[in-house]
C-alpha cells in the first residue's frame, strides 16, 4: 500500500526573524534610544542594534557606560535600566527578562546582515540621527554599518525613521532632512510635548519615544494620548 501524499509533507518551517533595526547615532540623546529599545522588546519585537562609534563617546559622556563589542549585552543590560536621569536600576527589568531577541552588529561591520537588501528586516529606526548621519544617509555614503542599513531600507522601501536630534537646524541639513523625506522617510525631531501630564524628564523622553514607535506601527503606552480635552493631563483624566 503506498502512503499517503501526508507522509512526505514537511513540517511547517518557522516564520523567519524579521527585526527593527536601531541605529544609534552621536547626537545627544542616549536616553532616547534606551526608551525605543525598551518599547519594541515590551512590544515582544526582534531587534538589531547598531551603534556608532561616535555615539559610544555620547553614551559614556551622558550615561558613564563604556559600551563595548566583546560585553555588549551586559552593557546594554546597564543602559536599559538607567533612567533618563542616569539613575542606575530605575527599570527593574533586564533584557533577559524582557525574553529579548536581540543582535548587536559592530558598526564597522559591512558585511553583517542589514547591510544587504535580501536580510529581513522590518525597518529602521535612527535614534538619535546626528546631522551627520542624517547627511551621510541622504547622500548615500554609506560610510559605516549605520548609514548602509538606512540606505538599503530606504532602497527596499522599508520604513526608515530618523529622529533628528540637534538645534537650531542649518540650511544644509534641512536640505537633506527633505531629501530623506521625498525618499520615504520619517523625519521625526526629538521634540517633546507637554500636553501629555510631563511631570520628570522620563515623561518627556518617552513622549519622544513613544512617537517614534507611532511612526513605525508598533503598539505602545509610553505617553498620555490627546483625547480632545482642554487640561486632562493636569487633572489626571
Amino acid at each position: 500500500m503506498k502512503p499517503g501524499p501526508s507522509a512526505h509533507r514537511h513540517p511547517p518551517r518557522p516564520a523567519p526573524r524579521r527585526p527593527w533595526i536601531v541605529g544609534v547615532s552621536g547626537a545627544s540623546g542616549t536616553p532616547y534610544a534606551a526608551a525605543v529599545l525598551r518599547g519594541l522588546l515590551d512590544a515582544g519585537e526582534s531587534v538589531d542594534l547598531v551603534i556608532s562609534r561616535a555615539s559610544r563617546l555620547t553614551l559614556l559622556d551622558e550615561t558613564g557606560i563604556a559600551f563595548r563589542d566583546a560585553h555588549w549585552e551586559s552593557d546594554l543590560a546597564d543602559w536599559l535600566a538607567r533612567g533618563a536621569d542616569g539613575g542606575p536600576d530605575t527599570f527593574a527589568k533586564s533584557v533577559a527578562e524582557y525574553g529579548a531577541d536581540v543582535r548587536h552588529w559592530p558598526a564597522g561591520d559591512l558585511a553583517a546582515g542589514p547591510s544587504s537588501g535580501s536580510y529581513p528586516a522590518k525597518g529602521m529606526l535612527i535614534v538619535p540621527a546626528s546631522t551627520a548621519s542624517v547627511a551621510g544617509v541622504a547622500l548615500g555614503l554609506s560610510k559605516d554599518l549605520l548609514q548602509r542599513a538606512a540606505s538599503v531600507t530606504l532602497k527596499e522601501r522599508r520604513p526608515l525613521v530618523v529622529a533628528v536630534r540637534e538645534t537650531p537646524l542649518g540650511g544644509q541639513t534641512l536640505r537633506h532632512l527633505v531629501a530623506l523625506d521625498e525618499a520615504g522617510a520619517v523625519v521625526l525631531p526629538a521634540s517633546p510635548a507637554f500636553y501629555a501630564g510631563a511631570r520628570h524628564i522620563q515623561d518627556l523622553v518617552d513622549f519622544v519615544a513613544g512617537r517614534v514607535l507611532d511612526a513605525a506601527g508598533v503598539p505602545h503606552r509610553l505617553y498620555r494620548r490627546w483625547e480632545g480635552e482642554l487640561g486632562g493631563a493636569r487633572t489626571g483624566t
